[in-house]
């Protein structure tokens, strides 16, 4: 699943690529997740100028002109690829055709990628506008393991799986850890990490991808690399489950309960 770090950088190539151009045809594949008929999307965005596309959470948002927002959810096998010779690629749920001829796709094997027009605004706050304070006194009332927390869109959004791992491997704490048993100057610690981590993720699948929507990168993670058997330190990689999803980690993390 594309996680906080892919989509910024999805968004920041969709803005470079297409920002300006109006939004010449609009084809919708597989209509069963929109919130809104096929007949009332295309009214609302076809011919209408792309002002930019941002990210909110996992979301994208695609803001075109008239104050018309689409959002779009990848789920989990959600891909954008570029459109080439005019054909339709694979597992298509939506594409977009400009003005110039130019254009990208939403494709999904399982079908589950979902549009939404003029999405409601979440109440969690993204996890790079999370203040430590709030994100301090949110772990202080839950008993759940910090890595859940972490992937709760409910309380945090845009870090999934992957990064909770890396954040909490960077952090020094184990994600089998009970959130409000960890140490003031430990949460400190782990709010810290979730912005090196994911910005520097940023300028890494930045300069990997330059113009291309290529997918998700996850070549230099330190932890949650299956490929990998030992950190750079040199440390074992161990594996286990939370919430039914893989997780990685490694004996040194310090664990809190």
């Amino acid at each position: 699943m594309a996680e906080l770090p892919d989509l910024t950088v999805f968004a920041q190539i969709l803005t470079r690529k297409y920002a300006g151009k109006k939004l010449q045809a609009l084809d919708v594949t597989v209509p069963k997740k929109l919130n809104v008929s096929e007949a009332e999307l295309k009214s609302a965005l076809v011919g209408r100028e792309l002002m930019g596309v941002r990210r909110e959470g996992k979301t994208l948002q695609f803001d075109f002109s008239g104050d018309q927002v689409l959002g779009l959810h990848l789920m989990l096998r959600g891909e954008l690829v570029a459109l080439q010779n005019g054909e339709a690629p694979r597992f298509q749920i939506l594409a977009f055709h400009f003005s110039d001829k130019e254009g990208f796709a939403v494709i999904d094997l399982q079908k589950q990628a979902t549009p939404t027009l003029q999405p409601k605004p979440a109440a969690a706050p993204d996890a790079l506008n999370l203040k430590e304070s709030a994100f301090k006194s949110l772990a202080a009332k839950k008993r759940t393991s910090i890595k859940t927390l972490l992937m709760d869109q409910k309380m945090v959004r845009g870090i999934g799986n992957s990064y909770a791992d890396e954040i909490l491997y960077h952090a020094g704490i184990s994600p089998f850890s009970t959130a409000k048993a960890i140490p003031e100057k430990a949460m400190a610690r782990i709010f810290k990490s979730i912005y090196i981590v994911l910005e520097k993720a940023i300028e890494d699948i930045a300069e990997a991808n330059g113009d291309e929507l290529k997918g998700e990168l996850r070549d230099f993670m330190a932890v949650h690399d299956p490929k990998r058997k030992t950190t750079e330190k040199g440390e074992e990689i161990k594996t286990d489950k939370i919430g039914g999803r893989t997780t990685y980690y490694t004996s040194s993390q310090e664990l809190y309960q």
